[in-house]
């Protein structure tokens, strides 16, 4: 034991000092202990998935579909056009082939594609295009991607993505087309308990880039039969391929 001289005791730091210090240390220690847990959690949820295994898991869950609803928003940046343009609205899948997109805002129309048909109706305008899919639509990224039919490791190279994202630990991959075409690559993030695809953005070979955020995504809902159909008055316009007509 070590015995202090008065003038050493004279110079010992009041006991609400030390108090005072020992607090902020252990403080100071709980927040280093904090720190280093974050950091770690935060490392082994990057690491738990290697970008294939994501592939994986995203392919299984949407060819496990039958159907889905969703919330969703668009956004169109060209690389022409500084302002970006935005919309939203609510979407629906059903296998193998229909999907509705109803474009709520800015403006309301509805996309609709159905056993090879693409059909475009605009309220305001009174007007409806109509048109047959070319063989490139069918098995444009879009489709084959959001209604479970691609091979994703099969038909991209998959690579580890980071971008901008909501989420504090989000996983994402990058998709390159292993056949050359107008897609440059593609970015896809995924919720890690559901494995839906939350944010699907593509790239062009012209440098656009076009978004879609999902969100309040509801699997396998029993979908209306009439939701895919389209109610338009007897009085629409239906433009066949670029060619109008009036509708009888």
């Amino acid at each position: 034991m070590i015995f202090l001289k008065q003038n050493q005791a004279d110079a010992v730091v009041p006991p609400h000092k030390t108090d005072k210090r020992m607090h902020t240390m252990k403080d100071l220690f709980l927040a280093a202990c904090l720190c280093f847990l974050w950091a770690r959690a935060f490392l082994w949820t990057a690491t738990l998935y290697s970008p294939q295994q994501v592939a994986q898991n995203i392919e299984k869950r949407l060819a496990s579909l039958r159907s889905l609803q969703a919330d969703f928003e668009q956004a169109y940046f060209s690389s022409s056009i500084s302002t970006p343009l935005k919309e939203k609205g609510k979407v629906y899948f059903q296998k193998p082939d229909l999907m509705r997109w109803e474009y709520l805002e800015p403006e309301e129309y509805v996309y609709l594609y159905k056993k090879g048909l693409s059909l475009a109706y605009f309220p305001e305008d009174n007007q409806l295009f109509r048109r047959v899919l070319t063989p490139e639509e069918k098995e444009s990224e879009l489709f084959t991607l959001l209604l479970g039919q691609a091979s994703l490791e099969a038909s991209y190279t998959v690579e580890p993505a980071s971008f901008p994202s909501e989420k504090k630990d989000p996983l994402q991959i990058k998709l390159v087309p292993k056949q050359g075409g107008n897609i440059s690559y593609i970015l896809l993030e995924a919720d890690e308990k559901t494995w839906l695809v939350q944010k699907f953005i593509l790239f062009d070979s012209a440098g656009n880039k076009q978004e879609f955020h999902f969100s309040r995504i509801r699997p396998n809902p029993r979908l209306p039969a009439n939701i895919f159909e389209l109610d338009i008055p007897p009085d629409c316009e239906i433009i066949d391929d670029y060619l109008p007509i009036k509708n009888d």
